[in-house]
């Protein structure tokens, strides 16, 4: 594979979750590690993820590969962009929004949120501790920030008026009380399951 060694932390990972696709393969996935490439820009990356249209890719530095747990670099529209500094955060991070933009669709949604809204939700919702990081699309996306309350689950792309915050319920009753609680312009009614063609990215 590729005669590199890699770092203990994406070992594990791959140990961990190398099958489990349902948690690591629904919008831009994990890559199978027979699908893992070297990056010629910056150096030189060890791309381990790919949005699922090819538009940015996330990996470690060829450089770091002697580390056990290397930061992670996204390469941006703003370029190649420090994403994380550790991998093992960066597959939490994975695992997080792969759940959140799941196969089921029925349970997700997605609007953008006005500034005074964005300002409250910290109030209504916790903030997963979970340091910031850019989002691909670029600075104005940036920073991604978590928020989770029983049975719900936030990720909200920035801090700019109109931000796109995407939400996933455990249930359709969750969702739906969601929504209800944001005041949003919602991608889609309540009552519809969002097509893949529909995600809003």
């Amino acid at each position: 594979m590729l005669g590199l060694t890699l770092p203990t932390a994406l070992r594990e990972v791959y140990s961990l979750l190398g099958t489990r696709h349902d948690l690591t393969g629904n919008q831009d996935p994990l890559l199978r590690p027979s699908e893992l490439f070297v990056h010629d820009e910056f150096g030189g990356v060890l791309v381990f993820r790919s949005e699922n249209q090819g538009c940015a890719v996330w990996g470690v530095r060829l450089r770091n590969l002697g580390q056990d747990d290397p930061p992670v670099f996204v390469q941006s529209r703003d370029g190649w962009v420090r994403y994380l500094d550790r991998v093992s955060l960066a597959c939490v991070e994975l695992v997080l929004s792969e759940t959140l933009l799941g196969s089921e669709g029925r349970l997700y949604n997605a609007c953008e949120l006005p500034a005074s809204l964005i300002r409250e939700l910290p109030s209504r919702f916790a903030p997963v501790e979970f340091p910031g990081y850019p989002m691909w699309t670029g600075k104005e996306e940036s920073p991604v920030c978590w928020f989770s309350a029983p049975g719900k689950l936030l990720r909200l792309d920035g801090r700019s008026d109109h931000s796109w915050l995407h939400v996933r319920g455990s249930t359709f009753a969750d969702l739906e009380s969601l929504c209800a609680a944001l005041p949003g312009h919602w991608v889609r009614g309540y009552s519809e399951p969002l097509e893949a063609d529909e995600l809003p990215f």
